[in-house]
């Protein structure tokens, strides 16, 4: 998996952790989930499955803090914390808009690129047209 419960550790104290999780590493699990899927989304035009599936010190270091980014603010909002929660959000929002980015294409990172099949759009649309007809009279 992209992310791991331990990776938090950067992004949000243990202690805190367990206390809004309640020492329930399926929330934790869900929250990791949530923000790869919600990242996924933003990064149609490159290969998903390869940039996900890495681990250790293969993960891009900027994609993975944003994904923790992410994934705490998932997790932040099932508390009453309000001493992060200004913080937290503008670091989710700074995230999201670092995807969008990539998504429209201003901000290139070194991410794989999906593989394009001859005559495929890499773009959310696909153009094409019937071969071209003659009439004879």
């Amino acid at each position: 998996m992209f992310l791991m419960p331990d990776d938090l550790r950067t992004h949000l104290r243990e202690e805190h952790a367990e206390l809004i999780s309640r020492a329930d590493e399926t929330i934790i699990t869900a929250a990791l989930s949530g923000a790869i899927a919600e990242a996924r989304g933003y990064l149609t035009a490159y290969d998903t499955e390869t940039i996900f599936a890495a681990s250790g010190e293969d993960r891009d270091p900027l994609l993975l803090i944003f994904c923790k980014d992410i994934a705490v603010y998932h997790l932040i909002n099932l508390c009453a914390a309000g001493n992060y929660y200004d913080r937290r959000q503008a670091r989710y929002e700074r995230a999201v808009a670092w995807l969008k980015g990539v998504q429209k294409g201003e901000i290139v990172p070194d991410l794989p690129k999906k593989n394009i099949e001859e005559g495929i759009s890499p773009g959310p649309f696909y153009f094409s047209s019937n071969p071209k007809r003659t009439t004879h009279f």
